[in-house]
């Protein structure tokens, strides 16, 4: 018998891959989210994540951008 699971299919390159499995393995084993890693680009994860990956890229993204100082 084929058991299936709901999920959601994440493409990104490889530094942002390592981030999301370091945000999974930071959370107690109960509230891990990655289903299965399937390369080094490619992961599924939980559906109802989604939307916490988003924005923890997005808050990634803006500490990490380069703002030119005003003078």
């Amino acid at each position: 018998m084929v058991n299936a699971i709901k999920g959601v299919f994440v493409s990104c390159d490889i530094p942002m891959t390592q981030f999301i499995v370091n945000m999974n393995n930071s959370m107690p084993p109960s509230q891990r989210f990655i289903i299965h890693i399937l390369d080094s680009t490619h992961l599924f994860v939980q559906p109802q994540v989604e939307q916490m990956i988003r924005s923890a890229i997005s808050d990634f993204r803006d500490q990490n951008s380069y703002e030119k100082p005003t003078s």
